[in-house]
């Protein structure tokens, strides 16, 4: 369903949580001929124009591919009653959060660290990137600056880790520096307005990275098989 790249990114999903229970709640067979009818896409929550998101038809094909290959569903109970393997119940809740979304954000996990630990003052794991409790923190701290004067410190810390290492920044010895700069204002100044739209309305943050297993993505504060209610 969701194909992987050559790189991990890590993934933001600003996410409907009304719009997304009232999905898993609705009767198997009334979602399907839903999704295969296009009938839901007015149900679908309008996209934020400044960032991407999975597109109708690519997301309605999705849920009609994981209802081809689940075994033993029944088409008159909701997703989150089924009797179906932890494992295939999440696969298709990640599909209807992602069409519950607004947007998201997603970057290369290995750039991560430039947008989160200037901002913390502290070193941040991998590990860390999936964990809401870490999402919170940043989000607080970042409430706390303008989105100039972040991205700016993005981009500094990075002429600074930079430097440490001994490369260039005169543009005329290496012509990457300059998009690469601008890269990272561009990425961190959205990242900034991403979080902000998802404190003023209170929306549901979905976290993720490619290759990880469906139960694994964190809505809000737990993983996404707890919030469906098939954790095992």
């Amino acid at each position: 369903m969701f194909r992987a790249s050559a790189v991990a990114d890590v993934m933001l999903l600003l996410v409907e949580r009304e719009a997304f229970d009232g999905l898993c709640s609705m009767p198997l067979e009334q979602l399907l001929d839903g999704m295969q009818g296009q009938a839901l896409r007015d149900r679908r929550p309008e996209a934020d124009p400044r960032f991407h998101r999975g597109f109708d038809a690519d997301l309605e094909g999705d849920v009609l591919e994981w209802s081809d290959g689940a075994e033993g569903a029944d088409p008159s109970r909701s997703l989150c009653e089924q009797r179906i393997p932890p494992d295939s119940a999440c696969e298709l809740a990640l599909v209807l959060a992602h069409w519950c979304s607004v947007g998201e954000w997603r970057c290369w996990d290995a750039r991560l660290y430039l947008y989160i630990e200037p901002l913390l003052g502290r070193g941040v794991s991998v590990e860390e990137f999936l964990r809401p409790q870490m999402w919170g923190e940043f989000s607080d701290a970042l409430a706390k600056t303008d989105r100039l004067s972040y991205s700016e410190s993005v981009v500094l810390d990075w002429m600074s880790r930079r430097q440490d290492l001994g490369e260039t920044m005169e543009p005329s010895e290496d012509p990457r520096i300059l998009p690469t700069m601008e890269a990272h204002r561009t990425a961190s100044d959205s990242l900034h307005i991403f979080l902000e739209r998802a404190r003023r309305e209170g929306m549901s943050l979905l976290v993720g990275q490619e290759y990880l297993e469906p139960g694994l993505w964190k809505l809000d504060s737990e993983s996404l098989d707890s919030a469906l209610g098939v954790a095992a």
